[in-house]
């Protein structure tokens, strides 16, 4: 990892002594007896007045030294290679919670999307997780808080699971019967923005493909239309394809799993819809997953579980079309959310559940897990003591790094808004937006 000069707005101690190193000048004496007897004579009557000094002044110069120790800035916290942070392995029976909080610091240009993606986290999770932190020029050497610690949300714990107030997706694999461990495989999402949500239920992957062809819904061309970006009616595989080059169908009609040309995206509501993944995610998935696999959508800001001998508390913003009404109250909250076997936990481990830190965790909503149940663990004390990684990728990541993000300012509001921005005119029509007469393969996006 870089190391650098100390920025403006990084939050860690910068280390260094203050003042400069002390010089020393020797002088040449003559050789007369006179000279050096005055000499000896003024060294006398110098020491005699340091002595004096000391005993009239000790107080005030025991007190220098002590600041010139307290000083010596502290020591930097070990750096460790980067934690895993999309496949886990855990008991059913003991744990609800995978992962562990990360911290890294910024290099050279990099942005948060950037460094989202290389630990595989969407756009809306590494920013609530950094509040004050400038998306775009964090700045460099500023640590930033990696949320790579997951509650896994209140759900069977089998085939694919998607908490949409948490923006990603959970998967399964069917554990055999002498396997005592559970895998799990997580993921960010994008999700359907308002007006074009993701439905909640149960269903379940229908049929996959590799480079589907993307046939815009009615409804879809019609928005585009209205915005001055007109579709055609099919688009083939390839750089102008919004479904990427995997698509996993669903059971309910127009709603698709598959990867994006805009890799930004991901982590926003920015889809009619459907649910997308990074291109390197869904390629991983797409071959782990097959037909018939159950499908959980949920919607879950507050989620709640247990890890180690503690209770863990995460909490989402509430998305802008969830209509239901929540509980403000942390104990009329955690009584809806906790399930009986959490309960149980709690009473054998002799538990006492911090009410004002449950609140203070739903209030700021960072999608931080945090134990609730130690009265003394606030949570800035939590990221202080949090693991410090290299900013790299993590050993087994899905993305090799090469594909950059570049993506201008328009773009990528309009991604965040879910607008379509209109149509520029291009130098040449790609045969990627052309209409072709394949079979079709339709979906929302």
């Amino acid at each position: 990892m870089r190391s650098g000069p100390p920025r403006a707005g990084n939050d860690l101690s910068a280390g260094g002594y203050p003042g400069e190193p002390w010089g020393y000048r020797q002088r040449r004496q003559s050789g007369h007896n006179r000279f050096m007897n005055t000499s000896i004579r003024r060294v006398s009557v110098l020491a005699v007045v340091l002595v004096a000094a000391w005993g009239l002044t000790g107080c005030q110069l025991m007190y220098s030294q002590e600041s010139a120790t307290a000083l010596i800035p502290p020591s930097k916290p070990e750096v460790y290679a980067p934690a895993a942070t999309h496949q886990f392995h855990f008991d059913p029976k003991l744990d609800d919670v995978v992962g562990v909080l990360q911290i890294t610091h910024v290099q050279g240009e990099d942005t948060l999307s950037d460094i989202a993606r290389r630990f595989n986290l969407g756009y809306e999770e590494i920013v609530r997780a950094n509040p004050g932190v400038d998306p775009w020029l964090p700045g460099e050497g500023r640590a930033i808080v990696l949320p790579t610690q997951f509650v896994l949300p209140k759900a069977p714990r089998e085939g694919v699971v998607i908490n949409l107030a948490q923006l990603r997706a959970y998967y399964y694999p069917r554990r055999r019967k002498d396997e005592v461990l559970q895998t799990v495989i997580t993921h960010p999402i994008g999700i359907g923005k308002v007006g074009w949500s993701t439905p909640l239920g149960t269903t379940k992957v229908t049929l996959k493909q590799r480079n589907p062809i993307w046939i815009p819904p009615a409804s879809v061309r019609k928005e585009h239309a209205k915005a001055g970006d007109p579709l055609p009616a099919r688009v083939l595989p390839g750089p102008d394809n919004p479904l990427g080059a995997h698509k996993l169908t669903l059971g309910w009609p127009s709603y698709l799993m598959h990867g994006t040309n805009k890799p930004y995206g991901v982590g926003m509501r920015s889809s009619h819809g459907c649910i997308r993944f990074y291109p390197e995610d869904i390629a991983q998935l797409f071959e782990a997953i097959p037909v018939g696999t159950k499908v959980t959508v949920v919607n879950q800001p507050f989620v709640f579980g247990w890890h180690g001998d503690a209770l863990y508390a995460q909490a989402f913003p509430i998305l802008e079309d969830d209509g239901r009404k929540h509980p403000n109250e942390a104990s009329v909250l955690m009584n809806a959310a906790i399930t009986d076997g959490m309960w149980k936990k709690i009473k054998e481990y002799g538990a006492v559940v911090n009410l004002a830190r449950v609140d203070e965790v739903v209030e700021q909503a960072r999608g931080i897990a945090l134990p609730v149940s130690r009265a003394d663990l606030a949570i800035d004390a939590f990221l202080a003591d949090a693991r410090q990684v290299e900013n790299r990728l993590p050993e087994g990541a899905n993305w090799d790094g090469r594909d950059e993000l570049l993506v201008t300012a328009e773009e990528f509001e309009a991604a965040l808004s879910g607008t379509p921005l209109p149509k520029q005119p291009p130098a040449a029509e790609s045969s990627a937006g052309r209409a072709a007469n394949s079979l079709p393969a339709g979906g929302s996006h």
